[in-house]
């Protein structure tokens, strides 16, 4: 474990040096990196062999709603019995349901049978971020770099969705339609049995005292503050979904479909840039007092997209949307770690991560339907909306963020077994 005497500037190069970090850091990247081919690739298969993109939107959505139900069993499962026990099966499951769903779309399969294939397909994406988060937070556990680490993933995660859809758009437009789900499939499973051959780096499983038992069969969902984040990742979801649809439906309302990747590429470098910075920062505030003040901005910019009517104007707001979202991403997964165990960090952050999918999906659905029916402005709605109802929820229940609330939950004593799991790091300060 890392010394939790303070730094005063952590920072990228210290990160960096972590004994062992690279040994799943760079298969962690390889791993993750399908997942931003996903979508995108069985929205273009699935439109060249139906013909509609409100087919392919809603078969992605399926995919994307059975990720966000299935990924926390998955996160409990790692957890419970290690990372690579869950790991191994789960790539091999996912490659025969990619296999599955892009033969039964070449075969002209009726959209019942495709949303059949979705189901596994989605189910069974591997969660390799929240892992690579679970393993930081096993290595820095107390430590100062933990907001450090967190930006990082953050940058990781975007960086991720930029290269992602740029490669499985070129192989599905310069090779085959189908070229980027089958390298989707390929990489997931070279990948994911990289990552899950570095076991050295995975958190401890099994063992322990019964305190640390008991602690590891609560759920992660069980505590306060995690449900409060969940509500808040979802609204975030809602902005990456809803911006994905509209600023499409925006390009071609204007005549200039080309604009799209302009603009959807200066929302993604507000976010690479913001989450840049959050990592380089040495934070005095507490986490919760950061989202309190990061979540707002960000509903509030969020808010006015709807009104933008020329590219300038929406490139420049989408910059700000940009960089409001790593803040409230990156201080919501540093505030698991004050609020849960370490036997329960990587389901919990399955749950944030799965928020974000579901919140996605419900996104590119209704926003899709907005803007078919009313205009491109009106599927700004969508990101207006998530993002405010879920700030009433964070303001509301803001008290469930703090530390203790893991205590309550576990057995209703201050002196919990989770609490007594997580009593050796130092007090967290919470305004």
């Amino acid at each position: 474990m890392v010394s939790t005497v303070s730094d005063p500037r952590p920072g990228y190069g210290k990160l960096l040096r972590t004994p062992g970090a690279w040994t799943f850091l760079l298969p962690g990247f390889a791993a993750r990196q399908p997942f931003a081919m996903l979508t995108i690739g069985i929205v273009l298969l699935v439109q060249h062999t139906t013909g509609s993109y409100g087919s392919a939107g809603v078969v992605a959505a399926v995919t994307g709603v059975a990720m966000a139900l299935f990924a926390p069993q998955s996160g409990k499962l790692a957890d419970r019995f290690g990372q690579g026990a869950v790991l191994l099966p789960g790539v091999l499951v996912h490659t025969a349901s990619v296999s599955a769903l892009t033969a039964l779309a070449l075969a002209h399969a009726p959209l019942w049978a495709l949303f059949a294939a979705a189901v596994p397909t989605g189910a069974s994406v591997p969660q390799i971020g929240p892992m690579v988060r679970a393993r930081w937070a096993a290595k820095l556990d107390g430590s100062p770099l933990m907001t450090t680490a967190a930006a990082f993933e953050s940058v990781t995660d975007e960086f991720t969705f930029v290269i992602g859809p740029v490669l499985a758009t070129a192989l599905c437009t310069g090779v085959h339609p189908a070229a980027g789900l089958i390298a989707e499939a390929v990489l997931t499973l070279a990948g994911g049995m990289a990552f899950a051959a570095q076991r050295r780096t995975q958190p401890a499983v099994g063992g322990g005292t019964a305190q640390h038992r008991a602690a590891r069969q609560m759920s992660a969902l069980s505590v306060p503050g995690v449900r409060v984040l969940a509500v808040v990742f979802l609204g975030i979801g809602t902005v990456f979904g809803g911006m994905q649809v509209s600023l499409t439906a925006f390009a071609e309302e204007i005549g200039r479909p080309g604009v799209n990747g302009l603009l959807y590429g200066v929302f993604a470098a507000g976010n690479m840039l913001s989450g840049i910075a959050c990592g380089a920062i040495a934070w005095k505030s507490a986490p919760r007092r950061r989202l309190l003040v990061a979540y707002p901005a960000l509903a509030l910019t969020a808010s006015g997209l709807w009104a933008m009517h020329t590219v300038p104007l929406l490139a420049g707001l989408g910059l700000l949307v940009g960089l409001c979202i790593a803040p409230a991403l990156i201080t919501g997964y540093t505030l698991v770690e004050t609020l849960i165990p370490a036997s329960a960090r990587t389901e919990a952050f399955t749950w944030l991560t799965g928020s974000v999918a579901l919140g996605q999906a419900a996104a590119v659905t209704v926003a899709g339907q907005l803007a078919d029916g009313y205009g491109a402005s009106t599927g700004f709605l969508v990101p207006m909306g998530g993002t405010v109802l879920a700030l009433i929820t964070l303001l509301a229940l803001r008290s469930r963020l703090a530390p203790k609330g893991v205590g309550r939950v576990v057995n209703g004593s201050a002196a919990s077994a989770a609490e007594r799991v997580i009593g050796h790091r130092p007090p967290v300060s919470v305004d």
